[in-house]
């Protein structure tokens, strides 16, 4: 009965819409009939429809020309925007759909994440925050095998819930929650067993999925105004109180992703109270996983990079660097600790190594799992967050191309050491690492130096990034910060 009710009610809200020349995006742009409806009005009562006003009580303002407004109308479906990638090097912010309670990437041109399903387990979110992830950049700089036009990129994403499925239970409309990166169904084996990064029913081609992430999937990324995420009883981690969300934003921003990944590398790698620690490379991730060191108690953190800026950045909260333009990573590390081996190493950089000393310039895939061998103690262990793909067209040897590269496993092997590989389960740590940054046990914000971007300033932050800025960069895009 209430469905043909608000059918009804659908079809009248449209023709009212049409013969009032109401604009449907939702944003309210001034100029040609600049008007909307009011989001609290009575879905069930083309009487109760008015017009967006000063006084209007879902608390909008009337939009002047050349301005954005958010209104409550656009969470029932009718206007959104995102990043999508175009091609190596080229990100642009498109107007597209509004997301729904299904996946439908049978149009794709990657063949492998081609899937069609409903999703009324799912809930669609207004994005609050939304971060550029190095794991971006990769496909980016055209170094996987995605084709431009059709991805909308982001994996890191923090929302406020707007709609629920009909089988979401125990998450709630107004719910600000952060999105693990890992899409997961909760209920085959590997989730079960909480190896939530390979699940094995969300992704046709392998065990598991990203949200806009080549091969994972097809599952619409993040960086956009509105986002689907599906299993929400699962996946989401509501904070338990929205002002205290609001207030540390751009530390909890970071549990979808970088955090817990950094943590879950020098986890893999053994860390423990009086360890000694090398940290491969000093982008966010790594950055991250120094300060993650820190918090397991680690006795000496020691960051590798090639970038001065990001070198400083490291050592602002406690950290000993190395740079590795200035020669052998074991070498430096002698003239810190007196011996040239660390209990535990985390390779933070991934498949676009470079190399050592006058290397430095010179893309060498295995260079930093070799360094991480060589420092690593007997008996230790890597931790590898780092990412590897299977595909690499831009590959500088030919083997790498298809993922194999010039390791000196042998080293590894007599040594005894121990290797983690893939990606992090998030769900295994957010929910801990986010009473840590409620209770101020650690400002994770500081430590890899965010910096809150509008969702029109994306391709810049891409652009910087790439370059090497020493910053975590936080797209909000409707200003839910205050900060764009």
């Amino acid at each position: 009965m209430r469905s043909s009710v608000v059918s009804v009610a659908k079809r009248s809200r449209n023709a009212l819409m049409k013969s009032n020349n109401f604009i449907t995006n939702g944003f309210g742009v001034g100029g040609e009939a600049g008007v909307v409806l009011c989001g609290v009005a009575d879905p069930s009562s083309v009487s109760s429809l008015r017009r967006h006003g000063e006084n209007c009580a879902c608390g909008c303002r009337s939009s002047s020309k050349g301005t954005r407004a958010f209104s409550s109308s656009a969470a029932n479906g009718t206007g959104n925007r995102g990043v999508m990638f175009m091609g190596a090097n080229d990100v642009q912010v498109k107007d597209i759909p509004f997301p729904k309670l299904e996946l439908d990437s049978t149009n794709s041109p990657v063949v492998s994440e081609r899937q069609k399903r409903k999703c009324e387990h799912g809930v669609i979110l207004k994005v609050v925050t939304t971060n550029i992830c190095g794991s971006d950049q990769h496909m980016v700089r055209g170094r996987t095998s995605l084709p431009g036009g059709h991805m909308i990129l982001g994996h890191e994403i923090t929302g406020e819930v707007v709609e629920l499925g009909k089988d979401v239970e125990f998450i709630k409309k107004g719910d600000v929650c952060s999105v693990p990166f890992n899409i997961a169904c909760g209920r085959c084996d590997n989730c079960r067993q909480g190896h939530t990064g390979i699940c094995l029913n969300v992704n046709p081609a392998r065990p598991g999925a990203a949200y806009g992430y080549v091969d994972m999937g097809g599952w619409i990324g993040g960086q956009a105004e509105y986002v689907m995420v599906p299993y929400a009883d699962f996946n989401l981690l509501k904070f338990p109180d929205k002002e205290q969300a609001k207030e540390k934003i751009t530390s909890l921003t970071l549990l979808s992703d970088i955090f817990p990944t950094g943590y879950h590398g020098a986890v893999t790698a053994g860390v423990k109270p009086g360890s000694t620690v090398y940290v491969a490379g000093a982008g966010p991730v790594g950055l991250a996983c120094a300060a993650s060191a820190q918090l397991l108690g680690a006795a000496c953190v020691i960051v590798g990079d090639a970038i001065p800026e990001r070198l400083n950045q490291a050592k602002s909260f406690g950290c000993e660097v190395v740079d590795i333009t200035k020669g052998s990573v074991d070498e430096q590390i002698e003239k810190i600790l007196g011996t040239p081996e660390v209990d535990a190493a985390v390779d933070c950089v991934g498949f676009e190594a470079r190399g050592c000393g006058h290397n430095h310039a010179k893309e060498v895939p295995a260079q930093v799992l070799n360094d991480c061998m060589t420092v690593t103690k007997a008996g230790g262990a890597v931790g590898i967050p780092g990412l590897y793909v299977t595909e690499d067209p831009g590959a500088v040897e030919d083997a790498a191309k298809t993922g194999n590269l010039s390791m000196r496993l042998g080293l590894g092997w007599a040594k005894s050491l121990t290797f983690a590989t893939g990606q992090c389960p998030t769900m295994k740590y957010n929910r801990n690492l986010m009473n840590a940054i409620l209770y101020d046990r650690v400002q994770i914000d500081k430590a890899v130096n965010v910096e809150v971007i509008s969702l029109d300033d994306a391709p810049r932050g891409y652009a910087d990034f790439d370059k090497g800025a020493s910053k975590k960069y936080v797209i909000d895009p409707h200003n839910y910060t205050g900060r764009v």
